[in-house]
């Protein structure tokens, strides 16, 4: 039996679950507007751990979205990933942000673009097949009128994420559908213990978050 512990902290949704053979058992989480993981992430985690009867002896992964997404908010949930992993001595598992995302939606045919908001009119994006297969991975792309367009003149294409606002004000195209949707960990249990199962552990020494893109501060 595997317990597995996996945190979501890339965007304004701080959010952690167990679950036991990729099943979820619990969830906690919380999207507010503003980024307040540093002080809910750990009481999160209690709370799950608690509701779930399980203590942080009987865990035997911690699995943690990876990014791209909010520089801080991945800084967090890899930091604490890494610090449960060596203190309990158990292997850390990381999942791919976009492809923890484009499980939120469920298509029976067509294209998932997961997309997260970055810079003016820029997202973090990927496409996946409804199969969940990769067909593009993860980029940063500004996006224009003619965004995709090799993908809705083929099938539906199902766009999901906070990037969605932004795109569905310049993209027109009735094969365009959008989701305004954060991720979670709950599409993260059966990611990670799939990773688990086949021992695709990353060095808790060396692990870090997927940024992406160099962290630029802007002057106020």
């Amino acid at each position: 039996m595997a317990n597995i512990l996996n945190i979501e902290t890339s965007t304004t949704n701080c959010s952690v679950t167990l679950s036991v053979d990729g099943k979820l058992t619990v969830l906690k989480e919380d999207n507010s507007l503003s980024y307040s993981h540093a002080e809910r992430l750990h009481v999160y985690i209690d709370s799950v751990l608690s509701s779930a009867g399980v203590k942080r002896s009987d865990l035997n992964a911690v699995a943690v979205s990876k990014g791209p997404g909010s520089y801080t908010g991945l800084r967090i949930g890899v930091s604490a990933a890494k610090g449960l992993c060596f203190a309990l001595g158990i292997p850390l598992v990381s999942v791919p942000t976009l492809e923890v995302l484009a499980h939120k939606a469920k298509p029976k045919s067509g294209y998932i673009v997961p997309m997260l908001d970055a810079r003016r009119m820029e997202v973090y994006s990927a496409v996946f097949d409804q199969t969940y297969k990769s067909i593009e991975t993860t980029s940063a792309k500004i996006l224009d009128e003619n965004s995709y367009s090799n993908l809705l003149q083929k099938n539906a294409v199902f766009f999901i994420g906070n990037g969605v606002e932004k795109t569905k004000a310049i993209i027109n195209h009735p094969n365009a559908h959008f989701d305004s949707q954060l991720p979670s960990a709950e599409q993260m249990c059966h990611l990670s213990y799939c990773k688990f199962k086949k021992q695709e552990f990353e060095d808790v020494a060396y692990f870090e978050p997927f940024y992406l893109k160099d962290f630029i501060v802007i002057p106020s």
